[in-house]
């Protein structure tokens, strides 16, 4: 960890690990409390309760482990490339819904929108539901301010396909920062997890990103099918006027659901992945 007097090798003393964990104890962004031993190493005496963490199932031969990618998040940004590869929304709707469930706010990126000539109407449907798109190009230095400044004091998770951009644009926002960010992340994708861990990187201005390369693989282990519409923002509040209290939203007559979607007040694409995911597919 880092300490005003530089970094600090920490090790967690052995009241914290008393008892079966069902969870990281410390982990990245957690806030603990350290005694600085006589070796210039560390023991970590306290760790702070976390106000709300980016999870995963890791598992383990004696049961479920909960993984912390990353603790105290306060958002996660989704970076995605209008082309070159192009976007998939499929993916993105995975990631708001795992976003939703586990209750941290999503900021879109829509990136090269100098290749594109529609990246309002590809990411357009996204503003229509309430959510946040920055749209941006590092090569034309578009929207980076803007999402410098959404960044700015916050811990910000980042996450997206290969070639969306992320070290492009974190270059263009702070010259070095992407590359570093890339290097970790590279490394992890690698397996090279016995000498290279996640790293948050401090942003000139405030503010820290640390890159998520494991949420491609982020399943969502906990969420049972019946509870896919709550994490819709769209089709959330029509669930309550449907007939049935436990309606599917497929093939029920009295669907609130359905008649919207027919009256177009929900995206085809959503419905789709609703359906996809409700399903268990990707």
């Amino acid at each position: 960890m880092e300490t005003g007097r530089g970094p600090v090798v920490c090790q967690l003393r052995g009241k914290l690990k008393q008892g079966k964990a069902k969870g990281d104890i410390a982990a990245l962004g957690d806030r603990v409390r350290i005694t600085v031993l006589t070796d210039g190493s560390g023991a970590i005496e306290e760790v702070e309760k976390r106000k709300q963490a980016l999870v995963r199932l890791d598992p383990r031969p004696q049961g479920e482990y909960q993984q912390v990618l990353v603790a105290n998040v306060d958002q996660i940004v989704f970076v995605f490339a209008c082309a070159h590869p192009n976007p998939r929304l499929r993916m993105l709707d995975r990631f708001l819904v795992i976003a939703e469930k586990q209750r941290i706010p999503p900021l879109i990126v829509a990136n090269k929108i100098d290749l594109v000539e529609n990246a309002r109407e590809i990411f357009g449907l996204y503003v229509d539901i309430g959510y946040r798109v920055i749209y941006t190009s590092a090569k034309q230095s578009v929207g980076v301010d803007e999402l410098h400044e959404a960044l700015k004091n916050k811990i910000s998770a980042l996450a997206g396909p290969s070639g969306a951009g992320k070290s492009s644009l974190l270059n263009a926002m702070q010259p070095g920062l992407g590359l570093a960010v890339n290097e970790i992340s590279t490394a992890m994708n690698k397996g090279r997890h016995t000498t290279v861990t996640r790293q948050l990187f401090q942003l000139n201005g405030g503010g820290y990103v640390a890159d998520t390369p494991g949420l491609k693989s982020l399943a969502l282990w906990d969420t049972e099918p019946e509870e896919i519409d709550a994490y819709f923002p769209e089709l959330a509040p029509l669930v309550p006027h449907c007939q049935f209290s436990d309606c599917t939203h497929i093939h029920e007559p009295g669907c609130a659901v359905r008649a919207a979607l027919d009256a177009g007040r929900i995206h085809p694409e959503r419905y789709e992945s609703y359906l996809r995911l409700r399903a268990g597919q990707e």
